[in-house]
């Protein structure tokens, strides 16, 4: 996992299987968790790894008070099942002033509420999950792909087309044809930050690029026919 530069504080509401996950990762990149859920065995469970374990009711405005969840750099609502719960500990913490507030959805319906009441991001680890399986059996040769909102996509593509090996980025017009931009190339583990126009692509690098995701997916099945 890449390291966060910036020490920040976190606050992490629901400690399930997404939330605890979320706490995990964030003590492995060194940042400081509250972690916060009405049932006193969740919490003990989770009490060793993070900066402070809370049992408490994120629907009481008075409690939210008391954790100063306002203060917050950044404040995950991870609650499960119970979407009034959810709904109403992230309308308390964007009342309270938290900066950014990430949500996660049971559906299509409670993201929409999520987002009207005023979340930052909203994620639905599921669906998301099933997009990503099915977007890598659909495109094989896209080793990792970061979807940047609804129409731009971020990804690694594996270089297998003779009409690309031993060809550079200039000469074959990536920009113009594809209207994608390559951000990087891996050789043999090893990375091009700053990939010049005349760099040589060979068989199996890895180039990232950026666009459009109908541009990306063209690309991909044009270096791997």
């Amino acid at each position: 996992m890449v390291k966060l530069q910036k020490r920040e504080n976190y606050a992490v509401i629901g400690l399930g299987q997404f939330g605890s996950a979320i706490c995990e990762s964030l003590v492995e990149a060194k940042q400081e968790v509250l972690a916060v859920d009405i049932d006193e065995e969740t919490v003990n469970t989770c009490s060793h790894m993070v900066t402070r374990a809370v049992i408490a009711d994120a629907q009481e405005e008075e409690t939210m008070k008391e954790l100063a969840i306002g203060s917050f750099d950044h404040v995950f609502i991870s609650i499960g099942s119970n979407i009034q719960a959810s709904i109403m500990a992230t309308l308390l913490a964007k009342e309270l002033g938290a900066k950014d507030v990430i949500c996660k959805a049971e559906n299509a319906s409670h993201a929409r509420v999520l987002e009207k009441i005023g979340a930052d991001q909203i994620v639905q680890p599921e669906r998301d999950m099933a997009r990503r399986i099915v977007f890598h059996q659909l495109q094989p040769n896209i080793v990792n792909y970061l979807v940047l909102n609804a129409q731009v996509t971020l990804a690694e593509v594996k270089i297998d087309s003779p009409d690309f090996i031993g060809k550079s980025i200039d000469q074959l017009q990536l920009r113009n044809k594809y209207h994608v931009n390559v951000i990087a190339i891996t050789r043999n583990g090893k990375v091009n930050t700053s990939p010049a126009p005349s760099d040589i692509l060979r068989e199996n690098d890895l180039v990232a690029v950026v666009g459009e995701t109908n541009d990306v997916e063209q690309f991909n099945l044009d270096a791997n026919p």
